[in-house]
């Protein structure tokens, strides 16, 4: 895993296809709004049925994660005052968690498919971010 981070904050962690290890791992902080994590399991393992209990929770910011499954897309990763951090190539099978600051992508490959989740409930595109 590789952290990008600004004035210790860390802006956005990237999850290699060959970081996933044996078992459940989490990448993210109890504390962030998006809860992003990695099975790995053989065949045989059994996951206790569960549901999940309604807790009030409040987020202040969108965080998204961003899982490629074909082609390769670079991630222009920003800080909080709009400046460049970093871009870093993401491939099939990577992962990109955006937790703060920034983001934008250039597709590098025909036929790029990305999978994005973020948390909700969306307020709408004027709302939401801001485009810079």
């Amino acid at each position: 895993m590789h952290e990008i981070t600004e004035r210790g904050t860390v802006i956005a962690r990237v999850i290699r296809a060959s970081d996933w290890k044996e078992g459940l791992s989490f990448y993210s902080k109890d504390n962030e709004f998006i809860q992003a994590g990695t099975w790995r399991y053989n065949a045989g393992k059994e996951l206790l049925a569960h549901r999940h209990n309604p807790v009030e929770r409040t987020a202040t910011v969108t965080q998204e994660v961003v899982y490629v499954k074909h082609g390769r897309l670079a991630a222009r990763i920003y800080g909080a005052d709009r400046q460049l951090l970093e871009t870093v190539e993401l491939k099939a099978g990577d992962t990109l968690i955006a937790l703060h600051g920034g983001h934008g992508y250039d597709i590098l490959e025909d036929d790029t498919q990305v999978l994005e989740v973020k948390n909700g409930p969306y307020p709408g595109p004027e709302r939401d971010r801001t485009r810079f």
